[in-house]
């Protein structure tokens, strides 16, 4: 892996030069020494590179980042699921991002194509999570109007930390009841039966979980998108082609006017681009 941006003069000169940095020298735009070398990086530079912003004066805000895969044609998934069009580097990233947040964020649809499970605790982010205050591993929050989801799933049945379920005021009371059975802690984040996604990262806010990471699905990102609460997107541009007509990353309703973003990380392996978008 290297890092094609940020890009300075004094690491564009080594690269020139076919040299690297003095070990343990600082090098203006890059948190990882010697970035800009084509090789495997270990997980603590890649949680280094993808590390969540430090908290303002007022204390840790909530931040929410998405992490998605497209093609280069903008297929989100191949045969329903996003696994075909990944890669071993994008999963090591994958794995990164959900070591460094509280909580991930995830469609009751894509919890039922992509057989999610509990996230599990990795013993080379044990002393990360515990130096920020975090538990053993994220807890997973499911999206959800109708709670139509299978209780006996080890997602709900023996997750590290219990699993969420983020619905509205106006849910099944009998499928509230069942998830309640299960384990889960459902937290309330509409007046109707759908969630509204800033109410969403509110409850989370409030339930402790301010390092918010959303793996979608598109229709629950472009819920995001529309409703203006993502702060940022890891996006990981594969290098294949599938036509047909699946879906992009982010769908659902239009904004009335693009968001813009700005690049702040590009990354590249294998001719898979692993990019870094925040709000601008």
């Amino acid at each position: 892996m290297r890092r094609l941006f940020p890009v300075t003069d004094e690491t564009a000169a080594h690269a020139t030069a076919g040299t690297r940095p003095a070990p343990g020298a600082q090098v203006p735009g890059a948190e990882v020494p010697g970035a800009h070398e084509d090789r495997e990086w270990t997980l603590a530079e890649l949680a280094a590179a993808y590390a969540y912003p430090e908290p303002g004066t007022e204390g840790a805000g909530p931040w929410l980042r998405a992490n998605m895969v497209s093609t280069l044609d903008g297929a989100a998934q191949h045969d329903g699921r996003s696994q075909p069009i990944s890669s071993a580097a994008d999963m090591r990233i994958f794995g990164t991002l959900r070591a460094l947040a509280d909580v991930v964020v995830v469609g009751a649809e894509t919890v039922r194509r992509e057989g999610y499970r509990p996230a599990r605790a990795r013993e080379d982010f044990t002393a990360l999570r515990e130096s920020a205050g975090q538990g053993p591993a994220p807890a997973v929050a499911v999206v959800t109007a109708s709670l139509d989801l299978d209780f006996s799933l080890p997602l709900f049945t023996s997750p590290l930390v219990p699993t969420l379920v983020l619905t509205g005021a106006a849910a099944p009371p009998e499928r509230v009841a069942a998830a309640e059975r299960a384990g889960a802690r459902v937290l309330t984040a509409g007046d109707g039966a759908g969630v509204d996604p800033a109410r969403a990262v509110r409850a989370l806010a409030d339930a402790g979980h301010t390092r918010l990471l959303t793996e979608g699905g598109p229709r629950l990102l472009g819920q995001m998108v529309a409703a203006d609460v993502l702060d940022e997107l890891c996006l990981t541009v594969s290098p294949m082609l599938t036509a047909g007509d699946a879906q992009r990353i982010a769908g659902g309703p239009t904004v009335a006017v693009p968001h813009r973003f700005t690049l702040s990380c590009l990354l590249e392996e294998d001719g898979f681009l692993f990019s870094r978008y925040r709000r601008a």
